[in-house]
């Protein structure tokens, strides 16, 4: 079995790798940062030597180069069973204060990303009548999120992307899996939280991170079971499952601590 995994030197798209790799299976990181990627691969090849570990870096946001890093992954380690499309990035910031540049970045990496990454490898799984994707969204994907008009914006086109595609290949028996992680402790997690408008905090609240381990553990649960979705806790399914109807409710109630929040701090200057 080859399991190739972008966002692969850290985070989620490590930890996922890790336990493939405690598998004895053949597992490919895929990441733009070349040190990193090949520091992450040294340490599964150490901690575990029963697994052939490949790597190539490549910015999934541009066609050329995911496709030819998957060419050499599946050169090494031969045709790709199981992808994990974990790379991804977000800039949380008010829409009015975030330059073009870096709200058109998170929607080319977060979604053409994935696009890119997943049409290298359906040919091939297509034409083998097997195969399973795994597409790593967010919780984010689910409800606008203050300061997040473009990750939630990437996030959920990938809803979308994901049931269009499934209605094609279900019938060339390709799987593929929607994640909907919550905050999880990972690298891009600590970057994000210091840019992270305390507006946000109102509709998301004080919930600790999930630990990374856990997450992964979820996601790999999912793929052995074939499951189509993986929501993590309650809250997550209910606003999937019945997103129409809460929303609206969480919305109002958002806007309205919101208000009452300003007034306070105009009513203390």
């Amino acid at each position: 079995m080859h399991v190739i995994v972008t966002g692969g030197s850290s985070g989620i798209g490590f930890s996922v790798a890790s336990l493939y790799a405690g598998r004895g299976v053949q597992v490919s990181l895929i990441a733009r940062d070349a040190a990193r990627l090949e520091a992450a691969a040294q340490r599964l090849r150490a901690q575990f030597p029963a697994s052939k570990i490949a790597t190539a870096s490549a910015d999934t946001a541009v066609g050329e180069e995911v496709a030819a890093a998957i060419e050499v992954c599946e050169g090494e380690n031969g045709p790709c069973d199981i992808l994990i499309a974990s790379a991804g990035m977000v800039e949380p910031a008010p829409f009015h204060e975030q330059s073009a540049i870096l709200f058109d970045r998170q929607i080319t990496v977060n979604l053409l990303g994935t696009v890119n990454t997943v049409r290298t490898v359906y040919d091939g799984m297509r034409a083998r009548r097997r195969g399973t994707i795994v597409i790593i969204s967010s919780g984010a994907a689910l409800i606008g999120i203050y300061g997040y008009a473009a990750y939630c914006a990437s996030k959920s086109a990938l809803t979308g992307f994901v049931e269009a595609l499934t209605a094609e290949a279900v019938s060339f028996g390709v799987n593929l899996c929607l994640a909907f992680p919550p905050d999880t402790q990972t690298p891009q997690y600590e970057r994000e939280l210091p840019m992270r408008p305390p507006e946000a905090a109102i509709l998301m609240g004080k919930v600790k991170p999930w630990p990374v381990e856990a997450v992964a553990r979820r996601i790999v649960k999912a793929v052995d079971k074939r499951r189509s979705r993986v929501y993590f806790d309650l809250t997550l399914w209910g606003l999937y499952t019945f997103g129409a109807f809460a929303k609206p409710v969480l919305m109002w109630s958002f806007l309205r601590h919101l208000a009452r929040t300003r007034d306070g701090q105009g009513s203390s200057r």
